[in-house]
């Protein structure tokens, strides 16, 4: 360790510091703040450490927290899987959906460079003075070894600090990460806290070295971090896992093999948005460490249940955003707890309702995402056993389609929905309508026989074993050792499947065959995906990462126009939006303020001012 000099934080740095209360619930509170010294923070006498947890918990409160983030809506309604309610309004997402920003004219609810890079820099000032804390408490790492009671039989003891480090650590790959999927290559600091006398002109660094980099940091920390089932769970509930660290790479890996950035970049040469050959062994890499994951810590079809020392895919899909405090979901692996409350509910519940049903509809499924959804037998339409009928749209269909989206006869606060526009539940006279005629389900509480909300736990989940599944599929399918695969494909995809409720069948396939070829499976694995992990941001950069976007967008957005006469229903999908997709929009401009003022900084492809 070594003497520094008293230096004040700014007030600009803290900002309003809202910590993640280390407690079972990880509510935010609020902690009045001026401006402290570094020695104040991160005390030589606090042996609990207690204002240096404080700073570690406001970078917590950086992370994303998902839920109606972008401008109020949800990111997804910049996809084709969702609109927003307010679209007269040209909210946030319809600006990101149709390319309507420039790098002097950004969308600041999702283009925030500068948020990313002061949380880099918050991290650094933890990492690099964190040692200074002389915490008395030790915890158990990840090397502890967990019997089938959960129960540790043995562990090794560490000093706390080592464990916070770790996790700010790996918060800074996460925020390093936000800014590769938006802007490719980017800036390195490593520990760097740059003040204002320093050469702040960086130049960009590749879109390998970022890779490299966070694939480092999290290997180098992994063993550090506690493992999942914790023994501490109750105070650490919140904090990545070794699991959560693993999850990550995977994800990453995955990323990093797509065609945006593997083989179909945006310019060829370009280092910075890409890898400059393509590598069919960056599939390969993406599926062993997804395949890792399952094999030592997951269970793959219906397995043992009771195994709590095992990720699962969870019974109730309800349980896996609200209830996971109270039924050890298993599936969750990282997330952020925005509290206890209903205000999932009342930003996108259906409209005519009031009092303490009130919804404000904000998020419309679009005829596009319910379109996705195959027959319960597993085959899409006109494939399946089960006829389908254009006039009876909702029947015999993937149950994930009743969860996650609300539709005409939905039942939802003791009420059959009527949907239709001019029906109570999109009143034509409130100003604006729906005009896809669906509301999202997903992500709130079961309320369907409820007489009112309730309050519930509002998780938003980064990384859950289902993803990890799907991920392995998609980078298998990929490899070119997509035969010795197969079997391990076929088998995470009918896990899913089973879970989902769609009919095995007769053969047990879940209505999926083998002998598809690779284009088929990858259309298959494409569209369980925005299925499964809808509305939890995977779509909007799943279709910029696979570059099928410029396709995608040349048909329009559909919604479902609801006739409602005194003997019948009449559905006909209509088009409500054209988008204009431009390939430069696979990218976000680096802001021109970062550009004008850095010599060496190199904007993105075809993005000028």
């Amino acid at each position: 360790m070594h003497c520094m000099k008293s230096i004040k934080i700014n007030i600009l740095l803290f900002g309003a510091l809202i910590a993640f209360a280390t407690a079972c619930t990880d509510d935010y509170e609020s902690l009045p703040v001026d401006q402290y010294t570094i020695e104040y923070v991160f005390s030589e006498t606090d042996s609990a450490g207690v204002q240096a947890v404080r700073f570690l918990n406001r970078i917590y409160s950086s992370l994303p927290s998902g839920y109606n983030r972008v401008g109020s809506d949800f990111l997804d309604a910049a996809t084709d899987d969702a609109v927003s309610l307010y679209m007269d309004s040209d909210p946030d997402v319809l600006r990101l959906q149709t390319g309507r920003y420039t790098a002097s004219n950004q969308v600041s609810s999702d283009m925030n460079w500068d948020t990313w890079y002061e949380a880099i820099r918050r991290c650094n000032i933890f990492i690099n003075n964190i040692d200074r804390v002389p915490f008395n408490v030790t915890y158990t790492n990840s090397k502890e070894v967990i019997n089938e009671e959960g129960k540790p039989e043995t562990g090794e003891l560490r000093p706390l600090g080592s464990s916070y480090k770790a996790e700010a650590r790996f918060l800074r790959a996460f925020f390093y990460f936000q800014l590769l999927e938006r802007y490719g290559g980017v800036p390195l600091i490593g520990d760097k806290v740059f003040d204002i006398n320093d050469n702040l002109e960086l130049p960009r660094n590749t879109f390998a070295e970022c890779v490299d980099y966070i694939i480092s940091e999290l290997d180098d920390i992994q063993d550090s971090l506690r493992s999942i089932p914790m023994r501490d769970a109750t105070s650490f509930a919140h904090a990545p896992s070794k699991q959560a660290c693993i999850a990550f790479k995977s994800r990453l890996l995955l990323y990093a093999a797509s065609p945006l950035f593997n083989g179909k970049t945006l310019e060829q040469g370009n280092p910075y948005v890409g890898y400059t050959d393509y590598d069919p062994a960056r599939w390969t890499l993406a599926a062993e460490v997804a395949k890792d994951f399952f094999k030592t810590y997951g269970i793959v079809g219906s397995g043992s249940m009771m195994n709590r020392t095992k990720f699962r895919l969870v019974d109730n899909l309800y349980n896996i955003f609200i209830n996971y405090f109270g039924n050890d979901t298993r599936e969750v692996i990282f997330f952020r707890n925005n509290g206890s409350g209903t205000s999932v509910e009342r930003s996108n519940g259906p409209l005519g309702f009031s009092g303490n049903k009130l919804g404000n509809g904000r998020t419309n499924p679009t005829q596009n995402l319910v379109d996705a959804f195959v027959m319960k037998d597993g085959k899409p339409r006109g494939e399946s056993s089960y006829p389908y009928d254009p006039q009876k749209p909702y029947e015999n269909r993937d149950p994930r389609l009743d969860y996650t989206v609300l539709h005409q006869g939905s039942l939802w606060l003791n009420t059959q929905l009527d949907t239709y526009q001019g029906g109570s539940n999109n009143p034509s006279g409130s100003g604006r309508f729906n005009q896809t005629s669906y509301y999202m389900g997903k992500f709130m509480n079961n309320f369907q026989t409820a007489n009112e909300y309730s309050s519930h736990t509002e998780l938003w989940v980064y990384f859950r074993y289902a993803e990890i599944l799907l991920n392995f599929a998609e980078a298998a399918n990929e490899s070119d050792q997509r035969d010795e695969y197969m079997d391990d494909i076929m088998a995470v995809l009918q896990t899913i499947r089973m879970r989902a409720g769609i009919e095995a069948g007769k053969d047990k396939n879940y209505g999926l065959d083998k002998t598809m070829t690779r284009e088929q499976l990858r259309e298959v694995i494409h569209n369980e995906r925005r299925c499964e992990l809808a509305f939890e941001e995977h779509r909007y950069y799943d279709i910029r990462r696979w570059r099928e976007a410029e396709t995608i967008f040349q048909k329009p957005i559909l919604g479902m126009q609801i006739v409602k006469g005194s003997n019948q229903v009449v559905y006909t999908p209509i088009d409500i939006l054209n988008v204009d997709w431009s390939d430069k929009m696979y990218l976000y401009p680096i802001p021109y303020t970062e550009v004008n003022k850095n010599s060496n900084m190199v904007q993105n492809p075809n993005w000028k001012d």
